[in-house]
């Protein structure tokens, strides 16, 4: 029997424990609806399982998910589900409910979290008046809009932002000035996060922007990026000093240990990381589950290049 994996570091639990939620049905890799349920499957199964969150899903697809997640009965434990539910859609609201209401699938996966992109600010309270008051709801807010009144009319409806930080273009990757502007309304309106969307790698980098072996390369966040950006915020740092953090790319200089993490000279403690994870950033999506999971092995394991 091979042995038991190490335990993380307390300072990786509390960054990034159940931080990924899986979204392999979305590009890039834009996998079927049977493929990612046995790659999530085997994830939750896994080493790294301690990183996984939700299985991400459009509410539309919930049928073909109930099909398949009965097919894996055994499987344990129950899935956690986030369902994205179009903005007006009151077919995909019936869906969640539906999925939820089945009563042997209730021991396998349950919908307990909403994703909705509101087209505009009363969008908001379309989403809040119709999912069940249990789930958390996730407004995506778009970083042209007026970021203090959408997060004032989000925190009066008791509900989470969500943030785009990248795409299969280049030109889908917002500024670090504007992502600072988006974490700091958030932060400054007590409102919780996630963030989605290229944000597959561990530390910013030039990487491919799909899949495909001739796919254009791009300059991406990583998602330590973001987390320590909202870290240096929550302890009180200007905005110019969390754009630092979004950019920064030695990952030589990163340090995991029980009481803290240290990217150069730099010391995040284990109470601002538990801070951050906990009243901040909730996760991230991505549609890879195996490469921000392997990629921290490699920080961990100090083999990890910079890729500049």
């Amino acid at each position: 029997m091979p042995p038991a994996p190490a335990a993380p570091p307390a300072s990786a639990s509390a960054l990034l424990a159940a931080v990924v939620d899986y979204a392999g049905l979305f590009p890039p890799a834009a996998l079927d609806m049977a493929a990612a349920v046995a790659e999530y499957a085997a994830s939750l199964a896994g080493p790294d399982a301690w990183m996984l969150g939700r299985f991400v899903v459009m509410a539309e697809q919930l049928p073909a998910l109930t099909r398949e997640r009965r097919r894996l009965e055994g499987a344990a434990p129950r899935w956690q589900v986030s369902a994205i539910v179009r903005d007006g859609s009151e077919a995909d609201v019936a869906a969640v409910e539906a999925f939820n209401g089945e009563p042997d699938l209730g021991p396998l996966a349950m919908v307990d979290a909403i994703e909705c992109r509101p087209r505009l600010i009363d969008g908001i309270d379309w989403i809040a008046d119709r999912v069940p008051a249990a789930c958390e709801t996730y407004v995506e807010v778009g970083l042209a809009e007026d970021l203090p009144a959408w997060m004032s009319r989000i925190v009066a409806r008791g509900l989470r932002a969500k943030i785009r930080t990248g795409g299969v273009v280049a030109e889908a990757f917002p500024s670090p000035a504007s992502i600072v502007e988006f974490l700091s309304a958030a932060i400054n309106a007590g409102v919780p996060f996630k963030a989605t969307a290229g944000l597959h790698h561990a530390v910013r980098g030039a990487y491919r922007l799909t899949y495909a072996d001739e796919a254009p390369t791009s300059m991406m966040y990583g998602y330590l990026n973001i987390l320590f950006a909202t870290a240096a915020l929550e302890s009180g740092a200007p905005a110019s000093v969390a754009e630092r953090w979004l950019v920064a790319d030695d990952v030589s200089s990163i340090t995991f240990d029980q009481d803290a993490v240290r990217w150069g000279g730099t010391e995040f403690s284990l109470s601002l990381l538990n801070r951050t994870r906990r009243q901040w950033m909730a996760g991230f999506g991505s549609c890879s589950f195996r490469e921000p999971a392997g990629e921290l092995q490699e920080i961990l394991h100090g083999t990890l290049s910079a890729r500049r």
